[in-house]
């Protein structure tokens, strides 16, 4: 099995070269790989927590479906060892969309002919990536106060597995002072 390139030459967010053809089988992609990330949404759903933390990007770039899953891991891991299974709600908040091709280049001894590659070539499909904007969020953590700090450790962990700088902000849920029924 071939060797993962290295991100770096797919990190910038740069509107991807689209093929345009006379021939219509040539003007698109013909199969889009499956995303690595098993669940956008793990924890308890249906409970209402009084924290979100969230992770932000803070700057503009593609971030690889397999990096994305790795980070879930790595929170999801530590919030159900310490909260269990009910006591938060980790969120996917991107969707690794956009088709990464490559363009395969003849590599190993006496290469050094081959090796210079076309201008913009097309390339096959080899994975699949999430474009994520300044500001952006990427991962979502609710949980209750007394369990900030092991969801705040958890996106720190997910934040390492990530190409990117982030932050983590911490929004408190409001609580009504007075009933929703209209007085008469």
């Amino acid at each position: 099995m071939a060797k993962i390139r290295k991100f770096t030459a797919y990190r910038r967010l740069k509107r991807p070269y689209t093929r345009t053809s006379k021939f219509k089988s040539k003007s698109y992609i013909r199969m889009t790989p499956n995303p690595k990330v098993v669940r956008f949404v793990t924890g308890d759903s249906n409970k209402d927590f009084e924290c979100t933390l969230v992770l932000i990007s803070k700057s503009d770039l593609n971030i690889r479906d397999n990096a994305l899953e790795s980070a879930r891991q790595t929170s999801n891991k530590l919030l159900e060892s310490f909260l269990g299974l009910n006591g938060f709600q980790l969120r996917v908040s991107v969707y690794p969309y956009h088709v990464l091709r490559e363009h395969s280049l003849a590599a190993g001894a006496g290469a050094d002919r081959f090796s210079s590659g076309m201008a913009h070539p097309f390339g096959k499909p080899i994975g699949v990536a999430a474009r994520v904007h300044k500001g952006q969020t990427i991962f979502q953590v609710r949980v209750n106060k007394q369990n900030i700090a092991v969801a705040k450790q958890a996106l720190e962990r997910a934040s390492k597995k990530l190409p990117c700088a982030c932050t983590i902000q911490i929004v408190e849920k409001k609580k009504l002072t007075e009933p929703l029924i209209a007085k008469v």
